[in-house]
C-alpha cells in the first residue's frame, strides 16, 4: 500500500487521464535558441516525463509581440514554433505525461529591452517590472490580442500539445483587466465585473472555439493579501466562478505573489510553506466544472498528499522539488520518498539564473539544462571499475564520491571533520536553512545504498592518500576564511588594521559556536548572501546587539537574484539590527571599530565586543602538490572559493568523468 494513495491517483481532464496528481507546471526555462525549442528545452521537459510527471505544462509563449519579456521567449505570432515543437513533444508524449502550454502577456510589466515595443495594459499605468510607463490599449487593440491568444492555442495544437494553460496570475494582462486599481476604463472593457471580465471570457470561448471539445483549457491565477489593492478572495473567486460556468475551463492553478510583492511570487525559505492553499479550498468549494491545483511552497509529497487528501486541491504543481529532482514523481510512486533530493528553496540558480536572463539550472541538481549532454539525470556504468578515494565531504566532495559510486566504481570518502557537509551545513545552521541538513541526510542515506565507505573524523596527509591504493584521487578540500581579515574594497589597508587586538572571528567560527561574542557584535557582510547576512541574522535571533556593516549599497545585494533580499532585509530590521551600507573598517580597537563612509569619506566610531569578518575565503589545498604524480583531480573550493552551486557541478562533473 503507497503513503501517499491521492497524489498517486489518477485524475480525468477533458479527454485526458493523468497518471497521477503532480503537476510540473509552466515555469520560463529560458532555454530556447532564436526563439525555438531545441534539444536542450526537449531533453528538459522528457527527463520530467520519464521521472513521472503526470502533467507537464510547458514554458510560456507570448501572445504577441508586445509581450516578449525574456530573451529565451519562444517566437511570438509565428508558425516556425509549429514544427520544432511537435520534434520535442513526441517523446515527452510516449513517456506517459499529458503536456500543455502556458499562453501569457505581462500588460503594463513589459521589457522594451527585448520586445522593442510599448508595454500595452488596460489604463496606462505603470510598469513594475522597470520604470516605464505603459500603453492604454484601444479597442481594437484588444481584440488583436484576443485573437492573439486564440492564434498562439491553435498553434499548440498543431504543434501536439494536449491544452494550453491561460495566464492570468502574477498581475499579467487579464489579472490588470479585472483589477480595477490597474483598470480605469470607462468603456466595454472596465468598470462592471462583466465589462473587467469581457477579455478572459472573450479569450477562453474564443480558444475553445478555434481548438474544439478535446483540448484542455486551464487557467493559471494568484492570490495575496500583501496590497489592499489586489483582488481579494472574494472577488478573485467571484471572477473564477464566471469563467468556470461556461463549462470551458477545466482547470485553474492558484499561485503567491505577484508583481508587487515579488518575493512571494517564488517563495523561498525565508517563507512558509503552502502558501496558496486557503485560496484553493475556496475555490475547491465554489467552482463546479474546473479542477482545481496548488502551486507555490508545496515542497515535499508529504506536503502534496496532505492537500489533496485534505479536498483543498485535486492536484498539485510542484515545479521547483522536480527541477531538483525530475524523478521525484517515479520515486513517490515507487515509495521510495527517501530516495528524493529535496529542493532547499534558494532559489539561486532557477529564478536566479532566470532573473539575469539566462537558462536555468539547480544548485543541488547541475545536470538541469544539461540533460542533453549528460544523458538525463540518470547514470551510465563506467567501462572500468577503479577505487576512487575523495577527500573531503563538503558540497563537491559528496556529488563526485555520489556519482563515481552510482556508475559503479568503489568509493571512500574522507572527512576530517565528525559531521559531513563543510562550511555548506553551516548554512544549513542558519534560521530557517534547515533543508540543507536535509539534503545533507540525503547524501548518507545515498552512501548507505550505493555502498560508499564514509570516514569521518579522518585527516590524511599525502602518505595516507598514498597507502590507499587508490586508482582515482579526488581532492575537494575545500577552501578557509581569509586569516588576514582583508576587505576588497579597502585594497590599500592589506590586513585589518587592529586585527592583533582580538576577539575578530570568521562567519564559520560563530555557526561552530567557536567565537565568544559578547552582547553588540558588528558583522562586516562584503559578499551579500547567507555567509554574512545570515550569521547577523542567527546573532540577532540569539539575543544579541548586531550592527551588519556592508560596502554594498543595499543589505543582501546577492540574495536580490534569489528573492530573499527583502523579507531577509525586514526580518533583520524587525530584530532591530541597524544596517549601515556603503562602509568600510578602517581599524578594529579590541572592543570597537573606526568606519569609514565609502561616498564621502566621513568617520565613525562604534563600540562593540567582537567583529565577525564575512569576507571572500581561501583556497585550501595542502595536497595537490605533494601528489602531483598521481594527478588529483582538485574539485570545488580546494580550486577557487565560490558559492555553493559550483561546488555541486564540479562534483558531478568529476564522478561522469572518472
Amino acid at each position: 500500500m503507497t503513503a501517499f494513495p491521492r497524489l498517486t491517483s489518477p485524475l480525468d481532464l477533458r479527454h485526458k487521464t493523468l497518471r497521477n496528481r503532480i503537476s510540473f507546471g509552466a515555469h520560463t526555462a529560458n532555454m530556447s535558441v532564436n526563439g525555438l525549442p531545441g534539444d536542450q528545452f526537449g531533453a528538459y521537459l522528457l527527463e520530467r516525463a520519464l521521472g513521472g510527471a503526470g502533467m507537464i505544462v510547458a514554458e510560456p509563449v507570448p501572445v504577441h509581440r508586445t509581450g516578449v519579456l525574456t530573451r529565451g521567449n519562444f517566437l511570438a505570432e509565428d508558425d516556425a514554433v509549429i514544427p520544432a515543437f511537435r520534434r520535442i513533444l513526441e517523446p515527452v508524449k510516449d513517456a506517459g505525461a499529458v503536456v500543455l502550454q502556458q499562453l501569457y502577456h505581462v500588460g503594463q510589466h513589459g521589457d522594451s529591452d527585448l520586445s522593442y515595443q510599448p508595454h500595452w495594459g488596460p489604463s496606462g499605468q505603470p510598469s513594475y517590472h522597470d520604470s516605464d510607463g505603459s500603453h492604454a490599449m484601444t479597442g481594437a487593440e484588444i481584440e488583436e490580442m484576443i485573437a492573439g491568444f486564440a492564434a498562439a492555442a491553435r498553434r499548440c495544437q498543431q504543434a501536439g500539445f494536449d491544452g494550453v494553460e491561460i495566464w492570468a496570475a502574477y498581475h499579467s494582462l487579464l489579472d490588470q483587466f479585472w483589477t480595477p486599481w490597474s483598470n480605469r476604463r470607462d468603456d466595454d472593457w472596465g468598470g462592471s465585473l462583466e465589462n473587467r471580465t469581457r477579455m478572459s471570457m472573450r479569450i477562453l470561448e474564443g480558444i475553445r472555439s478555434a481548438c474544439g471539445e478535446d483540448f484542455i483549457v486551464g487557467m493559471s491565477v494568484s492570490h495575496s493579501d500583501s496590497y489592499s489593492v489586489s483582488l481579494g478572495i472574494d472577488a478573485l473567486t467571484e471572477i473564477l466562478a464566471l469563467h468556470d460556468a461556461t463549462g470551458h475551463l477545466d482547470y485553474v492553478s492558484c499561485g503567491s505573489g505577484g508583481y508587487l510583492d515579488f518575493e512571494k511570487l517564488m517563495p523561498t525559505f525565508v517563507m512558509g510553506e503552502k502558501p496558496t492553499v486557503p485560496a484553493t479550498e475556496v475555490f475547491k468549494r465554489e467552482l463546479k466544472h474546473a479542477k482545481v491545483q496548488a502551486e507555490s511552497g508545496i515542497r515535499t509529497p508529504d506536503n502534496a498528499e496532505s492537500v489533496i487528501g485534505s479536498g483543498q486541491a485535486d492536484l498539485v504543481s510542484i515545479v521547483r522539488g522536480q527541477i531538483a529532482d525530475p524523478h521525484l514523481a517515479r520515486k513517490v510512486v515507487e515509495g521510495r520518498p527517501e530516495d528524493i533530493r529535496g529542493c532547499i528553496s534558494c532559489n539561486q540558480m532557477c529564478w536566479g539564473r532566470r532573473s539575469r536572463d539566462y537558462w536555468i539550472s539547480c544548485l543541488v541538481n547541475p545536470s538541469v539544462g544539461r540533460e542533453y549532454q549528460w544523458g538525463g539525470d540518470r547514470f551510465t556504468p563506467a567501462a572500468v571499475r577503479k577505487r576512487v578515494l575523495v577527500v573531503g565531504a563538503g558540497p563537491a566532495g559528496l556529488e563526485a564520491a555520489r556519482v563515481a559510486a552510482e556508475r559503479g566504481h568503489s568509493v571512500e570518502i574522507h572527512e576530517a571533520a565528525p559531521v559531513i557537509g563543510g562550511q555548506f551545513r553551516l548554512a544549513g545552521e542558519q534560521p530557517r536553512r534547515g533543508q540543507i541538513i536535509e539534503l545533507l541526510d540525503w547524501y548518507e542515506r545515498q552512501f548507505d545504498r550505493l555502498g560508499v565507505r564514509l570516514h569521518l573524523n579522518s585527516f590524511l596527509d599525502a602518505e595516507d592518500v598514498r597507502g590507499t591504493g587508490s586508482d582515482v584521487v579526488v581532492l575537494a578540500t575545500g577552501s578557509l576564511p581569509d586569516a588576514e581579515a582583508t576587505q576588497r574594497w579597502l585594497p590599500q589597508l592589506g590586513p585589518l588594521p587592529g586585527l592583533a587586538n582580538g576577539q575578530v572571528y570568521a562567519a564559520e567560527d560563530v555557526m561552530r559556536r567557536d567565537a565568544p561574542l559578547g552582547d553588540h557584535v558588528i558583522v562586516y557582510d562584503e559578499g551579500g548572501n547567507m555567509r554574512g547576512v545570515g550569521t547577523a541574522w542567527h546573532l540577532a535571533e540569539t539575543g544579541k546587539q548586531v550592527t551588519l556593516v556592508t560596502p554594498d549599497p543595499y543589505v543582501g545585494k546577492e540574495l536580490t537574484r534569489t528573492s530573499a533580499d527583502i523579507p531577509i532585509r525586514a526580518r533583520l530590521a524587525r530584530l532591530g539590527v541597524e544596517m549601515l551600507t556603503e562602509h568600510g573598517i578602517m581599524e578594529w580597537h579590541g572592543n570597537g571599530a573606526r568606519l569609514r563612509n565609502l561616498l564621502d569619506g566621513s568617520e565613525r566610531e562604534i563600540a562593540s565586543s567582537a567583529l565577525v569578518m564575512a569576507t571572500t575565503n581561501r583556497a585550501f589545498d595542502p595536497l595537490s602538490e605533494e601528489l602531483s604524480d598521481l594527478n588529483p583531480i582538485l574539485i570545488g573550493d580546494a580550486q577557487a572559493p565560490r558559492q555553493a552551486p559550483w561546488a555541486f557541478y564540479e562534483g558531478r562533473k568529476c564522478g561522469l568523468d572518472i
